[in-house]
């Protein structure tokens, strides 16, 4: 499994890569032996993933989000925080 991710890096930009361990790669991204671009950036926040089962089909999805510009990633990162925020479970209000 192939996963396709966004982090918001500490000077709020928006970095896009992909990995077969996710765990992983954010931990040596934490530890500034990630991508050059976000070393100087830390700490990143995850904001955002997709699962692939290529590896071909998530480099295509990764190029496709790279080339978004910031306000069409926000709008994707906003969908799947609506999404997840959707899932979850809702208290019943006591009356």
């Amino acid at each position: 499994m192939w996963v396709v991710y966004i982090v918001e890096c500490a000077d709020r930009s928006l970095y896009t890569g992909i990995t077969n361990d996710l765990q992983q790669r954010m931990a040596a991204h934490q530890a500034g032996k990630g991508a050059k671009y976000t070393k100087p950036r830390r700490p990143l926040i995850l904001r955002y993933t997709e699962t692939w089962d290529s590896k071909s089909a998530a480099l295509r999805r990764e190029a496709a989000i790279k080339s978004f510009d910031r306000a069409t990633k926000l709008t994707l990162i906003a969908a799947c925080d609506a999404q997840a925020t959707d899932s979850v479970p809702r208290s019943k209000a006591s009356h």
